[in-house]
């Protein structure tokens, strides 16, 4: 399993569906969850933005073992109240830890099955350099040049 970092850069979404039912002519404020694994990042809001916004925001994520997917989850700020789900993605990983870098993509956006309208972002993978292991970083920790041992 790969390690190193994932670097997300969140452009925009488009065609995303108004949660204010009760205000239609009042635009959304959509920000984006994204999670990898335990890692939580938050976007900024897109005030008033409504079912078109654009972000323009770059995400560091550390991959260790394990990380499969990248998951989004879309909602509506909202004053006073419980912000709104709007929508969510979940991305495999395994194509960005292979070629490195997927170019600006569209990703449909769901919600309960049904399709919510997309959102576009970039993935790039760097590898972890893993530092080849040689006698004098074993010695360090207790080679035989400081063993006890006599006959």
């Amino acid at each position: 399993m790969p390690q190193g970092k994932l670097q997300v850069v969140l452009v925009s979404a488009k065609g995303l569906e108004n949660t204010d039912f009760l205000y239609q002519e009042r635009n959304m404020d959509p920000y984006v969850l994204l999670t990898c694994r335990t890692q939580e990042q938050k976007s900024s809001v897109a005030s008033g933005k409504g079912s078109e916004p654009e972000w323009n925001e770059d995400f560091i994520f550390n991959i260790f073992e394990g990380a499969s997917e990248l998951a989004l989850k879309i909602m509506d700020s909202d004053t006073g109240s419980q912000d709104d789900f709007v929508g969510e993605v979940a991305i495999p990983l395994e194509p960005v830890f292979i070629e490195r870098n997927i170019p600006l993509t569209a990703y449909t956006v769901v919600k309960d099955g049904e399709y919510r309208g997309e959102i576009k972002l970039g993935l790039t993978f760097t590898p972890e350099e893993r530092e080849s292991r040689d006698f004098e970083v074993e010695e360090s920790f207790g080679g035989w040049k400081q063993s006890s041992y006599t006959d």
